[in-house]
């Protein structure tokens, strides 16, 4: 397999889901704006997504991934197949007691996420509506392990876009519909993330079935306690107990900052979620793609004892970072206005939220390389089934993130939050980088500094171009002329891209050194 084509596949796909996602956002802030109704919705969608990546994204797939790809590498499929069959079935129980407490104890969860809230109850009823969310979309992150795990990418790549559209769907018909019936508006978003998880899972079972890796959950008793007396799921769960804290403080840091957003007036919450969504637009393409390609290869290289192959795995992801992200970073410090103001100032976004959302993007530009970077070097410690590790690192970056809140807020408002983000991120990263090289995971092939001068330089011209047409061109002020806007912007996007890349070429970097095989 050339892992730059898996990255790139995984990346094109990304890419098709951060456009419907970004269609998505546009809709809504066109319909709803940075109001007191989207701050509701904000809240209550980020808690099932706090959970999924406890239960889903996070500490259980850091665990049960390299679990998965060792077994496969060193017992073959039959062995793997009952390791998935208990693994889900242990999953699918937890699950479903988890959501049924969620639904109960939904206003007291809300009140700790953000008790500032202006619409509380609404919060508290969407919350209510979304929490199966968490659910649905663990059993899609329980399957995208084992397709990515088979080298299977493109329907775990591609399955965010249903949400997407299921959003859309609901934002142009089923919006105006509740309306007509006197039902607040909002409310269909909730409905449309719903229909969007059981789109996402429903997807799953066919390619599951393709590579005969379809698990079978025990519904009984007996097949429960079978599957709790699985050696794997014992495995997994102790793998998943540093994973879980680790992850979790991950998340509370998210809690804390939504709690201490909810405080900073009306708007404050939406601000920092659009500038987190255009943030996510490159660590998604860059991080979450690289991340996984390599945790599989990186688990099963392990198996192997080969260090040499999982040294060279991070060296050619942490050289496609510096490529791909310090470019992205730049253009979000000096490029966010036009940005913002083309995909989100029309309709209820007015002026005001332009700016307040283009400061939040800088403060998370600030961070941008740490964010990717993290998604590379941590699966260097996952894949070595060392998570107790990271979870040290996370738990003082999140101490060294809450002080820099308490710097940076009283100044900045929200865009400090973004800012302490950020630089707790760059430290993470950092930090997780030193931990990897002292452990001897990690050696530096030849070449690095030349490569790093050729992107530098590149990345000072684009940011020169960038700055000028940021300041040279009115992007709120042509607000009436949507076409001139989108024009000036792709323009600019597309020349800055072309400058780049071709001053990389034209200083004789050699792209055929990315091409790896896994």
């Amino acid at each position: 397999m050339n892992l730059l084509r898996a990255a790139s596949t995984i990346s094109l796909l990304t890419l098709v889901s951060r456009i419907s996602g970004l269609a998505r956002d546009v809709i809504v802030a066109q319909m709803f704006g940075a109001g007191a109704a989207m701050d509701a919705f904000n809240v209550a969608f980020r808690i099932p997504n706090f959970l999924r990546r406890l239960f889903g994204e996070g500490a259980f797939s850091q665990a049960f991934v390299p679990i998965l790809a060792e077994t496969r590498t060193r017992d073959g499929d039959e062995a793997t197949g009952r390791l998935i069959d208990a693994v889900a079935t242990i999953l699918f129980w937890a699950l479903m007691v988890t959501c049924a407490v969620g639904v109960i104890a939904s206003p007291v969860i809300v009140w700790l996420m953000a008790s500032g809230l202006q619409r509380f109850d609404q919060a508290v009823l969407m919350t209510q509506v979304m929490f199966p969310y968490i659910g649905l979309i663990s059993l899609v992150s329980l399957s995208a392990g084992i397709l990515n795990t088979w080298k299977r990418f493109v329907v775990p790549a591609a399955t965010p876009v249903l949400l997407n559209l299921a959003a859309i769907a609901a934002a142009w018909w089923l919006g105006p519909q509740f309306m007509r019936w006197g039902i607040e508006p909002i409310y269909a978003q909730a409905v449309g993330v719903m229909l969007g998880g059981v789109l996402q899972l429903a997807i799953q079972i066919p390619a599951l079935r393709r590579i005969g890796a379809l698990p079978s959950i025990g519904l009984l008793p007996d097949t429960v306690r079978a599957a709790w007396s699985h050696p794997g799921v014992g495995r997994v769960m102790r793998q998943m107990a540093p994973a879980l804290v680790g992850v979790s403080v991950a998340q509370i840091s998210v809690v804390i900052n939504t709690q201490i957003a909810s405080h900073q007036g009306v708007g404050a919450v939406s601000w920092l979620d659009w500038a987190s969504r255009l943030m996510e637009f490159p660590t998604g393409l860059l991080g979450v793609a690289l991340g996984v390609v390599l945790i599989p290869q990186l688990s099963a290289a392990n198996a192997r004892k080969d260090a040499a192959a999982y040294s060279g795995l991070l060296d050619w992801g942490l050289r496609l970072v510096l490529l791909l992200a310090l470019p992205c970073a730049v253009a979000l410090l000096v490029f966010p206005k036009a940005l913002v103001a083309v995909l989100f100032h029309r309709g209820a976004f007015d002026a005001v939220a332009v700016a307040k959302t283009a400061s939040a993007l800088m403060g998370y530009g600030v961070g941008l390389m740490g964010l990717v970077g993290v998604k590379i070097l941590a699966p260097g410690f996952y894949a070595r089934q060392d998570i107790r590790t990271p979870v040290k690192i996370a738990i003082a970056v999140l101490v060294l993130t809450q002080l820099m809140n308490a710097v940076f807020v009283p100044f900045l408002g929200h865009v400090g939050l973004a800012l302490s983000i950020s630089l707790g991120a760059m430290i993470n990263a950092l930090w997780l980088f030193i931990g990897l090289r002292r452990a001897g995971a990690y050696t530096p092939e030849a070449g690095w500094r030349g490569f790093t001068a050729r992107v530098f330089g590149a990345t000072a011209l684009l940011g020169g171009l960038l700055f000028w047409a940021e300041r040279a061109i009115d992007w709120v002020g042509l607000v009436d002329h949507q076409a001139q806007r989108i024009g000036w912007l792709v323009l600019c996007l597309v020349g800055a891209a072309l400058l780049y890349f071709g001053t990389l070429l034209a200083s004789g970097l050699k792209l055929q050194q990315f091409m790896r095989r896994g």
